[in-house]
């Protein structure tokens, strides 16, 4: 396959600009529906696990039966006494997870998250972004996270009090956080005794005992011991797997996108297909005259080919431009937005595509292959 040949294959892929612009239009149009519809269920999948991701903590000891971080079951105290003296851990701390209702300045309520870490070490705090970490043991204190539902709470200051459960709450700090809620609500951080004495909670208040382990190689034993108590221990990617397989699988979620995407495979298939088709049948006589002085077979597949590559890769880059602007856009007038572009979203496509193209080259393959010269000078 010469350059000679293949500037050949794109001239006569290009002059007809209608057709060209069909293809581009169809492949580009599944490329942003494939892509988007897998990036919206990855920013839901991340944000799902953000209080995950956020604390940080190595491994996660809960009820056997939470299936999301959110879904917290209580733990005995016994439980967090029982870690700690297993064999192979170097830590291990409480910590309480929960939903509330606060009353603002304004005389509005609002559903927040508070996350209450464990008194003397603070284990799985926030970023400051503003204020002392140390101001967290002050009486009536809480941390407000600054992410994209900050403004729910009024966008609070430093000293701003509300109420919380009849409580009087104060902010006495700004934090910052790698991933923001799925649910849409604030977030506060606060001590774990304020977080039990302020909030009500049933007869255990323990939602999750986060447990650093001595090394890699305890972490087995730590979970059979854990086990033994009737509990469930997970390390954070195993927790995080636990969640997305309970969005994927227990939820219409995955099934929805999965449908949407397949359909949007159909539909950049079927539209590419037929129009590379189109585009073989009206430029037929140019291949047989090509085969006619001497152009072997294997150089008119090149050619298919490269048209049919070219194509459809032009397209996976328009659509990939189109929803990365879209996502970009879409944040900026909804901040917790939750779409996000992955490597795997991108490869799922490229894979899409490819076989996009390979179905449509193969289609014009067999029809170019088929012609003969004779018929071709005879029309």
């Amino acid at each position: 396959m010469t350059p000679g040949m293949l500037r050949l294959a794109y001239k006569l892929l290009v002059n007809d600009r209608a057709k060209f612009s069909g293809l581009l239009v169809g492949i580009t149009f599944a490329v942003f529906l494939m892509i988007e519809m897998t990036s919206l269920f990855a920013g839901v999948l991340n944000r799902a696990s953000s209080t995950v991701l956020n604390i940080g903590a190595s491994m996660w000891v809960m009820d056997p039966a939470v299936q999301t971080v959110a879904n917290t079951i209580g733990m005995p105290d016994y439980v967090l006494d029982a870690v700690r003296s297993v064999d192979g851990v170097k830590f291990a701390v409480p910590l309480y997870s929960g939903g509330a209702l606060v009353r603002l300045r304004s005389g509005a309520y609002q559903s927040v998250t508070v996350v209450g870490v464990d008194d003397t070490s603070l284990f799985g705090r926030p970023q400051m972004l503003a204020g002392r970490i140390e101001d967290i043991y002050g009486e009536n204190a809480f941390l407000v996270v600054k992410d994209a539902e900050f403004s729910k709470m009024e966008n609070p200051a430093i000293g701003t009090e509300f109420e919380i459960n009849d409580n009087r709450g104060v902010i006495v700090g700004i934090a910052g956080v790698a991933s923001s809620g799925l649910f849409g609500v604030p977030t506060l951080y606060t001590t774990y005794q304020r977080a039990i004495q302020y909030l009500p909670t049933a007869r255990y208040t323990v939602s999750y005992i986060l447990v650093e382990p001595k090394s890699s190689a305890d972490v087995a034993r730590i979970q059979r011991a854990v086990a033994r108590l009737g509990y469930l221990a997970l390390t954070k990617d195993e927790f995080i797997g636990r969640i997305s397989d309970f969005y994927k699988y227990r939820t219409g979620l995955g099934t929805n996108i999965l449908l949407m995407t397949v359909i949007s495979f159909i539909v950049g298939l079927s539209i590419s297909g037929q129009t590379f088709y189109t585009f073989i049948l009206e430029n037929l006589e140019k291949f047989g005259a090509l085969k006619a002085i001497g152009a072997k077979g294997r150089v008119l597949v090149g050619m298919i080919l490269f048209q049919a590559a070219f194509t459809a890769l032009t397209g996976y880059g328009l659509g990939i431009g189109l929803c990365a602007l879209l996502i970009s856009a879409a944040r900026l007038k909804i901040p917790d937005y939750a779409a996000m572009i992955t490597f795997g979203n991108l490869g799922l496509a490229l894979v899409m595509v490819v076989v996009i193209a390979g179905v449509s080259g193969y289609v014009g393959v067999r029809k170019v292959l088929r012609i003969e010269p004779f018929d071709i000078f005879r029309g």
